[in-house]
C-alpha cells in the first residue's frame, strides 16, 4: 500500500493554509499539484541547458536535445508506443484531439458520413468534432450508455454502421468515475474501417496505459493532471495514421525543405512540431513519468480504488445526497460527482473552501452531459495517490458540517 504521508511530502504547495485551514487538494481531475522533484527538473533546465533544440551544435544545444528526446523516449515507454515516432509533444488533451479532428479527420471523413461519440465527453472531444462534421456535412451520432454512465457496447454495435469514420471516447470520465471498454469499442468500430480516437486525460495519471494492447488509433493526455507542468501533453497515433495525417501548424522544425511556392514536411515526430516547443515543459513531463513508474502505476490504482472503497459508502450515506456514476466502489475511479439536495454546487464548493478544502463545481465542461443527468452543475471531489484517508475523514466531516449549516442557516 502506498504511504501517502510520505509521498505528501514531495509537494511543497500541500503545506499551507487556507482560510485558516490545512489545505486539503481534492481538485486533481481539473490538474494535480506536482513534486519536488518535477520543479527540480523544470528548474534545472532553464539554470543549466537553456537553449533551443534540434537545432544547435553547441553544447547547451546538444544537452536540451538530449533532455527532451528523452523524455519522448520515457513517455513512448509510459504508454507502450511501438516507436517514438508515434509520440506527439502538444499542449495538451485539447490540442492532440484538434490535431487528429483537423489534420486527420478532414481527410477520411466525407459528406454523409458519421462521427461517434459519447453524452459524458468534455468539451474538448465534443467541439472539434462537431466543427469537423460541419466542415464535411458529416452526421454526429452520439453512443448510448448503460444505467451507471458506460459506454453501452452491445447497443453501440447497433448504432454504428457501415458510414462510421471516427469514434472518438474518454478512456476515463471527469464527471462520471467510469472507465470505458476501449479495446471492445476499438473492435466495434475496426469492424467498420472505421478509427477509434481516446481522450487519455483522466485515465493516464491513475492507470497503466497500453496503447498497443487497446488498439487505440490516436491517444491523448495532459501533462498538468500526471504530476506534469502545464501546457504539456502527448498526442500518440500509429505510424501509418500519422504518416497519412497532415500537420495542422506549420512553421519552423516541422519542415524538409521550403522553396518559393510550396514545402516539403519533416520526418515522424517533427513533422507535427513546428516552432520552439515547451522545451521546459516537456523534460518536466519526462520527470514526472519517473516519479509515477518509481512508485508504480498499479500501486496507484490499487491506492485510489481503496480510497474509493472507503469513501463512497459514506458519502452515499448522507442524507439528500446524489452521487453520480456507478454506485459500486469496484467501478468508480477517484472522480466522485455529487449534488447535496437544496444546496448549490457553487455555494458548497466555496464552503468547503472556508474548510480548506477545494472541489470543484460546474460543468466540468461537459455541459451535455449535464443536460443528460438533468441537472445544470454538480459538485466534485476527486482524489490522487498523494491524498491521505485522513484528508478522507476531514472531507466527509466538513460535508456533514456544511449540510447542518446550511439547514440552520437558510433552510
Amino acid at each position: 500500500m502506498i504511504d501517502a504521508k510520505k509521498i505528501k511530502q514531495d509537494f511543497p504547495i500541500l503545506f499551507q493554509t487556507v482560510n485558516d485551514e490545512p489545505l486539503i487538494y481534492l481538485d486533481n481531475a481539473a490538474t494535480s499539484q506536482k513534486p519536488k522533484q518535477v520543479l527540480e527538473a523544470i528548474q534545472h533546465y532553464y539554470e543549466h541547458d537553456n537553449a533551443n533544440i534540434h537545432r544547435g551544435v553547441h553544447t547547451l544545444a546538444e544537452r536540451a536535445t538530449s533532455a527532451y528526446e528523452a523524455a519522448r523516449e520515457k513517455l513512448r515507454r509510459f504508454i507502450n508506443a511501438a516507436s517514438e515516432k508515434e509520440v506527439l509533444f502538444t499542449r495538451g488533451t485539447t490540442t492532440g484531439l484538434n490535431w487528429v479532428a483537423v489534420g486527420f479527420g478532414d481527410l477520411i471523413v466525407e459528406e454523409g458520413d458519421e462521427i461517434y461519440i459519447t453524452p459524458m465527453e468534455h468539451h474538448s472531444n465534443v467541439v472539434p468534432w462537431q466543427q469537423l462534421a460541419k466542415r464535411k456535412k458529416a452526421k454526429l451520432v452520439y453512443l448510448p450508455l448503460t444505467a451507471d454512465g458506460f459506454v453501452d457496447v452491445e447497443k453501440s454495435a447497433e448504432v454504428i454502421t457501415a458510414k462510421g469514420k471516427i469514434l472518438s471516447v474518454c478512456h476515463s470520465s471527469n464527471v462520471l468515475g467510469v472507465t470505458n471498454p476501449i479495446k471492445e469499442l476499438a473492435a466495434l468500430i475496426h469492424q467498420h474501417n472505421g478509427y477509434i480516437v481516446v481522450d487519455g486525460a483522466q485515465s493516464t495519471p491513475h492507470m497503466k496505459v497500453d496503447v498497443q494492447a487497446l488498439d487505440a488509433d490516436f491517444y491523448a493526455f495532459s501533462g498538468h493532471k500526471m504530476l506534469g507542468p502545464t501546457g504539456s501533453g502527448v498526442l500518440y497515433g500509429k505510424e501509418a495514421l500519422l504518416e497519412k495525417m497532415e500537420p495542422v501548424e506549420f512553421g519552423g522544425e516541422m519542415i524538409d525543405f521550403v522553396y518559393d511556392q510550396e514545402s516539403t514536411w519533416s520526418v515522424l515526430p517533427w513533422k507535427f512540431e513546428a516552432g520552439t516547443p515547451n522545451i521546459a515543459g516537456g523534460i518536466g513531463l519526462g520527470a514526472a513519468v519517473d516519479y509515477l513508474e518509481a512508485i508504480g502505476m498499479d500501486a496507484i490504482e490499487a491506492y485510489e480504488k481503496e480510497m474509493v472503497r472507503y469513501v463512497l459508502p459514506k458519502l452515499q450515506a448522507i442524507e439528500g445526497i446524489t452521487v453520480y456514476g456507478p454506485a459500486d466502489p469496484e467501478k468508480h475511479t477517484g472522480v466522485i460527482t455529487f449534488n447535496l439536495e437544496g444546496i448549490h454546487p457553487h455555494d458548497l464548493a466555496t464552503a468547503f473552501d472556508m474548510e480548506g478544502i477545494a472541489v470543484r463545481a460546474g460543468h466540468h465542461c461537459a455541459q451535455p452531459l449535464m443536460r443528460y443527468l438533468d441537472v445544470s452543475s454538480t459538485a466534485r471531489a476527486s482524489f490522487y495517490f498523494y491524498n491521505t484517508f485522513e484528508e478522507a475523514d476531514q472531507f466527509i466531516a466538513s460535508l456533514h458540517k456544511i449540510k447542518e449549516f446550511f439547514k440552520d442557516g437558510f433552510i
